[in-house]
């Protein structure tokens, strides 16, 4: 007898047709978990959420709100349409994505921006008063430099330096890292500017995979770009998009290859599959894979090298947004994780604390900017061509030698379409994209479009 259909909790979502707010409930079925919902005019809709292992009841946690303390919007639609940030968000920044160019070198079968010729790159004035912005709600905040493909402005580097000299510590590069192969000399320029980070495309390793979602056999310029990255001490985040039937039996060969390539390659950002307007029909359940099954092919893959306890519940968005696990690679090649994940009690006691929403953005912003950078020992090595000090071992001192400058971070978010979107999730987002009307709107939100392509926020 199959398993009776348990409601979880309850929450609000968007209709696919109409973008209408609708009810939604969380409902499982075994240890799989559906997030189920009705438009009073186009029915119901239902899309898988959590697939097995860890289970949805052990990995959600409790989190106090945080407060926005200048909002740029008032509150009269409600969540999502008054974007700005409004005082009724529960997260604060912790990134903040600035869109330089619309378009892109790449036409790939998945992207959030529908990237392609757009013409008409916002200016430098513009991307300033982006910075400035910022800096009037309570920034510096983390920042990546994305689009369309950011690498195709040629005075992207202005625009990297720009933000340091207004005070901008951590600056990230999201690409393709086509160009960058091919002009050393431009990824020199970045590094010259200021670039803290690259953050590469990267959705397998091998080449067929390239080739069915990107149009081409790319990964020998990816591989360069790491290459080239090494030489000037950059650090880079490798982030595959993970399609079921395409690349998620190749997962471990690219932790892999990103150990290969430590401490260069400094985590692997694993992104499930998120379907946009390019899709007006629902996708099957099989077109979906959940965060737990990325951790159990993890742990699958690797041969328990990397165990699904490894992985814990982000600190600063929602718990059923993302998953990350540190570990410090010896010298023997051995993994010793740093985190665990430990099930959330169904009661909680006086010593339990939530966790604070705002403490959550600010530990998070931290944690990138030094853990997502080159490792500075690294960096005075490079300079100095010292040899790596030795240390006995197993002890204690190699560890913490290991420590500064072996950590490798391996995380996932699962980022939201209008078949699957949550409020409650949207609300605790601290991914916000500077929109060209001058507002803070969370990705997912500025993303999002309805079953005909139509933005809320995109193009507006």
């Amino acid at each position: 007898m199959a398993d009776t259909p348990r409601i979880l909790s309850v929450t609000e979502s968007l209709c696919p047709r109409c973008l209408s707010k609708i009810p939604a409930r969380r409902v499982a079925r075994g240890d799989e978990v559906f997030l189920e919902k009705d438009c009073p005019e186009h029915g119901g809709f239902q899309v898988p959420i959590w697939r097995g292992q860890p289970l949805f009841q052990s990995w959600v946690r409790p989190k106090i709100p945080g407060v926005i303390k200048s909002a740029l919007t008032g509150v009269r639609q409600g969540c999502p349409f008054d974007c700005g940030l409004c005082p009724d968000h529960r997260q604060q920044t912790c990134t903040a994505v600035l869109e330089v160019t619309g378009r892109c070198n790449l036409h790939c079968a998945f992207c959030f921006a529908d990237s392609g010729d757009a013409a008409g790159d916002p200016g430098r004035e513009t991307v300033k008063s982006w910075y400035r912005l910022l800096l009037d709600v309570g920034g510096p905040y983390n920042i990546q430099l994305s689009g369309g493909e950011p690498t195709l402005r040629d005075d992207l580097p202005e625009l990297v330096s720009m933000g340091r000299a207004m005070g901008f510590d951590f600056i990230q590069l999201n690409t393709n890292g086509l160009r960058l192969s091919r002009e050393p000399g431009f990824l020199e320029k970045l590094k010259q500017a200021g670039l803290s980070s690259i953050f590469l495309q990267f959705d397998g390793a091998g080449r067929e995979i390239h080739r069915k979602l990107r149009g081409g056999d790319f990964l020998a310029a990816k591989l360069e770009t790491i290459r080239l990255c090494g030489e000037l001490g950059l650090g880079v985040i490798l982030v595959p998009t993970v399609v079921p039937g395409v690349n998620d039996h190749n997962l471990g060969s690219i932790i892999d290859l990103a150990l290969e390539r430590m401490p260069v390659v400094r985590g692997v950002h694993f992104q499930p599959v998120s379907y946009f307007g390019r899709y007006p029909q629902p996708p099957s359940d099989r077109m979906r894979i959940t965060l737990p099954e990325i951790i159990s092919r993890l742990e699958y893959q690797t041969a328990g090298r990397i165990k699904a306890e490894h992985f814990r519940p982000p600190g600063c968005e929602n718990a059923l947004c993302s998953f990350h696990g540190n570990f410090i690679l010896m010298p023997d090649g051995r993994l010793t994780a740093t985190t665990r994940h430990e099930p959330a009690r169904q009661e909680m006691s006086c010593c339990d604390a939530p966790e604070r929403a705002g403490d959550g953005a600010r530990k998070t912003r931290s944690f990138v900017a030094s853990r997502w950078s080159a490792p500075q020992p690294i960096l005075k090595q490079r300079q100095c061509n010292c040899a790596e000090p030795k240390a006995q071992p197993d002890s204690m001192d190699l560890f913490l030698e290991r420590a500064q400058t072996h950590t490798f971070c391996i995380s996932g978010m699962a980022f939201q379409d209008v078949w699957n979107i949550d409020l409650d999730r949207l609300k605790d987002c601290c991914i916000h994209t500077v929109s060209p009307a001058g507002r803070l709107v969370p990705f997912c939100a500025y993303n999002i479009t309805d079953n005909r392509g139509g933005s809320i926020y995109r193009g507006r």
